[in-house]
């Protein structure tokens, strides 16, 4: 089988994405898993098979008395360390496959039981301290390789094409580019034309958006990306996050935070209106972001290459190299 970066660390999911004693099911490199997390707040994740007849257990239901999973074909109970229990008491040994899973306030990390490779970077929790978290949005699986995601998300020449209609972005200079490793920052303006009425009133969010928005990109590779835009009302950051599900396809989702500096966010419903916004245009960007990697031809070797795309070139020899 063809692991894609083993051994590197892959958030899979906020710990708002899981419902209480419900379980959630994830692909990561070609396995299922299915996670829960009880009314504690205790998090467990075991391969998605009954260890019995292969049923999936993520069809099945939580048994809040034991803490454990249950197949939907024979009423199979498992805990989270895949130990069978039976009339309330943990049988033998586990049969049931774990996943290793690093729990970082409310994000959730695994290598996938491989052996670590890179630390599980800080980036999102030094970065969001004190900011308000709005939610999750574009939680989706793109129909692409994963190299290929990757690539758009360090391709910051893509704005004034692919968000055009939404953003009006008509140009995007880069001030600056840095590299240390498998760190890399990007310091960006968006030059933006002015939105129609309509526009404005189906997307409450671009109202907040100025004609000149000053951006920073800051990667964390292989899984995240963050995007962070100095706006009227305070910051905006967008941490995208990417992580391969299958050898051809990929998943991601976008953690969205703020940093609200304008008291006018806490007008009665004004602020709710501009968050649900705001939501609604992250998704739209990976919507465009995910239809615009999926409809690619086979890659082939450029004959056109554009400003300060060494970023690209970068990522690529990052993950060849791994």
């Amino acid at each position: 089988m063809n692991y894609i970066l083993p051994g590197a660390p892959w958030l899979v999911a906020h710990r708002s994405m899981l419902c209480i004693d419900k379980p959630y099911k994830i692909t990561l490199n070609n396995c299922d898993y299915v996670i829960w997390q009880n009314a504690k707040g205790e998090i467990y994740a075991l391969e998605n098979v009954c260890p019995h007849m292969q049923a999936p257990l993520s069809n099945g239901w939580i048994c809040k008395e034991h803490n454990s999973i249950t197949c939907p074909f024979h009423a199979l109970e498992f805990d989270g360390k895949g130990r069978l229990i039976k009339d309330g008491e943990v049988k033998g040994e586990p049969i049931a496959k774990s996943l290793n899973l690093i729990i970082q306030d409310d994000l959730i990390w695994t290598y996938g039981n491989f052996e670590p490779r890179l630390p599980i970077p800080s980036l999102i929790s030094e970065k969001t301290k004190g900011l308000s978290f709005l939610g999750i949005a574009g939680d989706t699986t793109i129909q692409a390789e994963f190299l290929q995601c990757i690539k758009v998300n360090y391709d910051f020449n893509h704005q004034n094409g692919v968000h055009h209609d939404t953003f009006r972005i008509k140009d995007n200079p880069v001030e600056s580019f840095e590299k240390d490793g498998y760190y890399a920052k990007v310091v960006q303006t968006f030059l933006r034309e002015d939105n129609t009425m309509q526009e404005l009133f189906q997307n409450p969010s671009l109202m907040t958006f100025p004609k000149k928005i000053k951006n920073q990109l800051v990667y964390n590779f292989p899984s995240t990306t963050l995007f962070k835009a100095e706006v009227p009302l305070g910051e905006i950051l967008q941490f995208f996050i990417l992580y391969p599900e299958t050898e051809n396809q990929t998943r991601t989702f976008v953690l969205l935070y703020a940093n609200w500096r304008n008291p006018i966010i806490n007008v009665p419903g004004f602020g709710d209106l501009i968050k649900r916004s705001l939501l609604q245009s992250t998704a739209k960007i990976v919507e465009q972001d995910s239809k615009a990697v999926e409809s690619l031809y086979p890659q082939q070797k450029p004959k056109i290459r554009l400003p300060k795309e060494e970023i690209m070139s970068y990522v690529e020899g990052l993950y060849h190299e791994w």
